[in-house]
């Protein structure tokens, strides 16, 4: 098993985060049917939030020193956290490094989680039933809701499971 770490992304990792970014909006374009703008880029005012608000965290995930993947935390001050975006790099995928980061991002914040997905990204429907699963047992719910403001996209599947406080 590859060495993994995941730790909480400072600015100097923003330039790195935000190349992963690229790759992660790439890869759910094929879901949401969103182009890039004229400069090649997409839209990252979830990226800049998370890297600015100080009720997001942004996580960097690395394996053997290189990045593969981030992910992006809101509502620490709330009673739901909410995983905003996650993304492994292809490369990295089904190695297990996904599930581990996602479980070491979940437990450093216990409480209610939320993280929504596609129906039609069928990896992304597995994994995250895999990973709640592992987090919460079979105490966890799945449900559909629509995207506010685009009626013509389906809705989109959010699970909730709560992450109990690890003993120490």
């Amino acid at each position: 098993m590859s060495s993994m770490c995941v730790r909480l992304a400072q600015a100097a990792d923003r330039p790195v985060v935000e190349r992963l970014w690229l790759m992660f909006c790439h890869d759910l374009s094929e879901f949401r049917g969103v182009m890039p703008n004229a400069d090649g880029t997409f839209r990252s005012d979830r990226l800049h939030t998370a890297f600015t608000d100080a009720d997001w965290a942004p996580y960097l995930v690395t394996s053997t020193e290189r990045p593969v993947g981030f992910a992006f935390v809101r509502g620490l001050t709330g009673p739901t956290r909410v995983l905003n975006s996650f993304f492994v790099a292809r490369g990295a995928r089904r190695a297990g490094i996904g599930l581990r980061a996602a479980q070491e991002v979940l437990a450093r914040h216990p409480g209610v989680w939320e993280v929504a997905f596609q129906d039609a990204n069928v990896a992304a429907v597995h994994f995250w039933r895999r990973v709640a699963a592992k987090a919460a047992g079979p105490v966890w719910t799945e449900e559909r809701r629509p995207l506010p403001g685009r009626p013509e996209l389906p809705p989109d599947v959010w699970i909730s499971f709560a992450v109990p406080k690890r003993a120490r």
